[in-house]
């Protein structure tokens, strides 16, 4: 657990004398390899490190404190680092941490840090020390999971409402706030305690239980009504979340917003025209009809897509089990004929090393070649009868999931023409009322009173079936696009579906080679060996 002892001045007065004695630094390569070296192994195993240099990469901690750093920098290489010590320099952005993920510690106490930020890829952290900064507001701090301990003392913190930011971390153990104005104020404990039920440490003393049951009495209204507002927030995000997940499934189903009126709607939220052509008479209950008989279409299609999805997954996931039933077969054969290799193998070299006569010895030499030699065209045929079967299987699965695809496609298009010709239909009874009402105007027939803007439409013929046209083309447009963005969509996921399969096939197969010919060449590499020492005695 991260602490700060009562020795804050001391190190402090320490700092800031060695930050007047030196220049602003920035962390470069030079200053990380001495790092890492002063602070790697000592020993014989050290010095061979330092000779060979040591990567970045594999360095797990990271001691840089009173180094009067101005700015963190070049930390990437080191992706496996899980401490990080920062402490007592002159760095006033929390920044440059990106790559480290798997960090678990990290000191950046007594520094110039105004505000927490630049944490958000840290989702392993678990104790963090911003002791002795500048930081006024708890915030930021939404990616750390796991934090468990945090130490942010001798900081500008006033509000008491920081406190309630820190009841979504629910694993942390240790809070440090001491040296901060809240740390002042008269229910300082009492408010944490009631409201950090979980906390075991505050500023570095256990909490009694006792103690922390009377503040629990004490805020109990206050509490009773966040809990009760964080639960209309948890409901409200968990809401969400399914929503999210629901519209993430319909577009794996390449059917999403087709669940109701959303086409319908996109075909008349850019109609003008359409639009003041519904205020003729008639038109409005021919709207609300070609509407109703719209969406039903559409849910069909939605219907039928999700039912689509699940049949492509099904497909899907029986080719998997197949993949990965052959491979693990052919690998327990291979497993089977390594294995009897080895037994012979030892008794082999055990045989060879107490053969006496040099040419008994070559001829167990050669026998052990051979045997090594069948070994590996087992293996590689055992292989090729696995890349065929595997071909067979992923052909098998490309032609099926082609064919759903294709009958998906077709069926769509089917009931989108559907809607096309609702719309057809539409157009023609709405130019039919449009031509009607023109007419009854030119005859001073017309009744209903209409606004100006519809007015204007009925010019002149020409004009009139231009607008009802217009609407009718933007119409079939909407569908058009719909229709051609579900084709687009999933003819891609089908080809880069299958094209992923190939090629994890290709790769899988290098690797598995590569697998064979490594360990025959070890085998072989051992014999080698031993003849050449046998020789050289």
């Amino acid at each position: 657990m991260s602490t700060q002892g009562e020795d804050t001045v001391e190190r402090r007065a320490v700092m800031n004398r060695l930050c007047n004695s030196l220049e602003p630094r920035v962390m470069d390569d030079n200053m990380l390899k001495l790092a890492v070296g002063e602070q790697g192994p000592q020993e014989e195993a050290g010095q061979l490190a330092k000779q060979e240099g040591v990567l970045f990469k594999d360095v797990l901690s990271l001691q840089l404190d009173f180094q009067n750093i101005l700015r963190i920098d070049n930390l990437w290489q080191f992706e496996s680092l899980r401490k990080l010590q920062l402490d007592n320099n002159i760095i006033e952005r929390i920044e440059g941490l990106e790559n480290l993920t798997h960090l678990v510690w990290l000191d950046l106490s007594f520094n110039n840090i105004e505000a927490i930020e630049g944490l958000d890829s840290l989702v392993n952290l678990e104790d963090l020390s911003l002791f002795n900064n500048r930081i006024s507001k708890i915030d930021s701090l939404d990616a750390l999971v796991k934090l468990q301990v945090l130490s942010l003392g001798n900081n500008l913190i006033g509000n008491m409402m920081n406190i309630i930011y820190l009841r979504r971390f629910k694993d942390l153990r240790a809070l440090s706030l001491s040296g901060n104005p809240i740390a002042e104020a008269e229910d300082y404990k009492m408010f944490i305690w009631a409201y950090l039920p979980d906390l075991v440490y505050l500023d570095s003393r256990r909490i009694d239980d006792h103690m922390k049951a009377l503040a629990a009495m004490k805020h109990q209204y206050g509490i009773d009504e966040l809990k009760h507002r964080e639960a209309l927030m948890q409901a409200q995000l968990e809401e969400e979340q399914a929503l999210r997940q629901q519209l993430q499934e319909h577009k794996a189903a390449f059917v999403e917003g087709l669940d109701g009126s959303f086409l319908f709607d996109s075909m008349y939220a850019e109609d003008v025209e359409g639009n003041k052509l519904a205020f003729l008479h008639g038109v409005g209950e021919l709207l609300e009809a070609y509407k109703n008989k719209f969406v039903v279409i559409c849910l069909n299609i939605f219907e039928y897509g999700l039912k689509q999805q699940e049949k492509r997954k099904v497909e899907l996931d029986t080719f998997n089990e197949c993949v990965q039933e052959a491979i693990q077969e052919s690998q327990q054969q291979g497993k089977d004929w390594i294995a009897k290799f080895e037994e012979k193998h030892l008794m082999s070299l055990t045989a060879i090393r107490d053969e006496s006569d040099l040419a008994s010895m070559e001829l167990r030499i050669t026998e052990y070649n051979k045997d090594i030699t069948e070994l590996f065209d087992l293996l590689m045929t055992l292989e090729m009868q696995l890349i065929e079967q595997l071909e067979e299987t992923i052909n098998m699965f490309e032609r099926n999931i082609v064919d759903l695809v294709g009958t998906f496609i077709e069926n769509v298009q089917s009931l989108l023409a559907q809607c096309r010709d609702l719309e057809n239909h539409h157009h023609e009874k709405v130019l039919e009322i449009a031509i009607n009402t023109l007419e009854k105007m030119a005859k001073g027939e017309l009744d209903e009173d209409l606004p100006d803007g519809v007015r204007a439409l009925f010019v002149d013929k020409d004009t009139l079936v231009n607008a009802v046209g217009a609407s009718h083309d933007i119409h079939l447009l909407k569908i058009d696009n719909r229709e051609d963005e579900l084709v687009t969509r999933v003819n891609s996921w089908c080809t880069r579906l299958v094209d992923q399969i190939h090629k994890d096939e290709v790769m899988r197969n290098r690797k598995r080679v590569k697998e064979i010919n490594q360990y025959v060449e070890h085998m072989q590499s051992e014999l080698d060996n031993l003849d050449c020492g046998d020789i050289l005695d």
